[in-house]
């Protein structure tokens, strides 16, 4: 399946285009819809005579001289497919299949193994593994590619078939061949599909007083889910000293739901726009008042798989000052599509726009760049002989602090937690050094804790 052009793009689903969105254009003046665009010459951009006659040609050389009898509405798809892929890697010919897989992705459920794929020079790259499912838990990584489907090669000619494969019924088995990257020798990794039902947010206390908060994807739920979930860990735990918001591998979704969740932690300001050549393209919008944190500092956690809707948020939260952003540079997929129904069973899922961060960024194939840097490292315990005499406590006949009396534990520094996070997760482990510098500048404040809050 198609994971990436469907779960990647962020869509504005439904037509026409205006009642897609509720925010109101905000852009210059605009030529009427039946204008020429503005970029156009003032000689009319007439189809070449030589380029049909090319095209009956191709056609006819293809229905008569190709290895196997191909019907016409064969060939004609395959020529709707080749325009529309021909433009970007985003734009696309859905059929009732399509469509439904579109639904699925949106939704969270489908049969498969939880991968979000991107066609690249007529291969599969990974976008991301999504979190919890056979793929992430195989070792599937951002940046892979698939080499092999139960044992066919990939190439250009077998792409739409090798994404059909990827799906199936659950307990359904395939086999992928993986090369990972930076690595020259492709693994095999045999896999069991399954009904595959992703939870887009979860939240937790890293440590008492900080949330984590993690965002696998972006559905139709995940702003109103992220309020419910964060409201409770809230009611249960008390405020909040500061929040990690974990992007990583999130290869974006719908762009309504960007949105809720930017605005879920600002108060005001730009969230996104987005400039197209039609009128109804050019979009801006706005935050609204309740920040779920009460302004807690925030860090936002990004790496090389947090694409399109993901690095909406990460844009406006980034250009608001709301949050840090840090980790690796983003994905950079700065485009938005639009599906437009044919039929009832056909549809174009089409390039329309490009995004900007609140600053006018675009982020298209550049990514966000964080605040803080990090590589891509991980950490071991350093192998070390004991030290017999570490501090004063250990000194023969030294005096007792006092505090020992009130049964406190004066050992307990907290370093042996932050050991074992750092070498269960590095990139985590620094941003909460991070968060927790952030929250120590923070000047002391009671906040009130939220009561189911809701913007939607």
């Amino acid at each position: 399946m198609r994971f990436s052009t469907l779960s990647l793009a962020v869509l504005l689903l439904a037509a026409p285009l205006a009642q897609a969105q509720t925010a109101p254009a905000q852009s210059a003046a605009k030529k009427p819809a039946d204008s020429a665009p503005a970029a156009a010459s003032s000689v009319p951009d007439r189809v070449d005579l030589d380029d049909v006659r090319n095209f009956s040609r191709v056609y006819e050389i293809v229905r008569q001289a190709y290895v196997e009898p191909v019907d016409n509405k064969t060939i004609m798809k395959a020529a709707i497919s080749g325009m529309l892929s021909g433009l970007d890697p985003h734009s696309e010919y859905l059929d009732k299949d399509g469509l439904a897989e579109l639904n699925e992705d949106t939704t969270g459920q489908y049969g498969g193994l939880g991968i979000e794929v991107l066609q690249v020079d007529g291969t599969l790259r990974i976008i991301a593994p999504i979190d919890d499912t056979p793929a992430s838990r195989a070792g599937i990584k951002p940046g892979d590619t698939i080499v092999k489907i139960d044992g066919k090669v990939v190439d250009p000619e077998n792409i739409d078939d090798m994404f059909k494969a990827l799906r199936g019924d659950a307990g359904s088995k395939v086999t992928l061949t993986i090369l990972h990257e930076k690595s020259d020798k492709p693994i095999d990794m045999p896999l069991v599909r399954e009904k595959i039902s992703v939870t887009s947010v979860k939240t937790r206390e890293i440590e008492p007083g900080y949330a984590y908060i993690r965002l696998s994807q972006f559905q139709d739920d995940t702003a109103p889910d992220l309020e419910k979930k964060l409201g409770e860990l809230i009611r249960k735990n008390g405020p909040q000293k500061g929040a990690i918001l974990d992007l990583r591998s999130n290869p974006g979704g719908l762009l309504t739901a960007a949105v809720g969740v930017s605005d879920d932690f600002l108060n005001s300001g730009t969230i996104v726009t987005t400039r197209g050549r039609l009128q109804d393209s050019n979009l801006s919008f706005e935050a609204h008042s309740g920040d779920l944190l009460n302004g807690a500092p925030m860090v936002v956690l990004v790496d090389n798989g947090t694409a399109s809707a993901a690095e909406i948020v990460a844009g406006a939260l980034k250009d608001n000052r709301r949050a840090l952003i840090v980790g690796r540079r983003t994905f950079g997929k700065g485009v938005v599509q639009t599906v437009l129904p044919l039929d009832n069973d056909h549809a174009v899922k089409i390039t329309t726009a490009r995004y900007y961060t609140p600053n006018g960024t675009s982020i298209q194939a550049e990514g966000i760049k964080p605040d803080i840097a990090l590589a891509d490292l991980a950490v071991n315990k350093a192998d070390s002989a004991a030290v017999l005499v570490s501090s004063e406590a250990d000194l023969p006949n030294h005096l007792a602090n006092e505090d020992t009396k009130l049964g406190k534990d004066i050992d307990n520094d907290g370093s042996a937690e932050n050991a074992k996070l750092a070498t269960q997760d590095y990139a985590l482990s620094q941003a909460l050094n991070v968060l927790k510098g952030l929250a120590l500048n923070r000047s002391p404040a009671v906040a009130p804790v939220p009561a189911a809050p809701s913007k939607h």
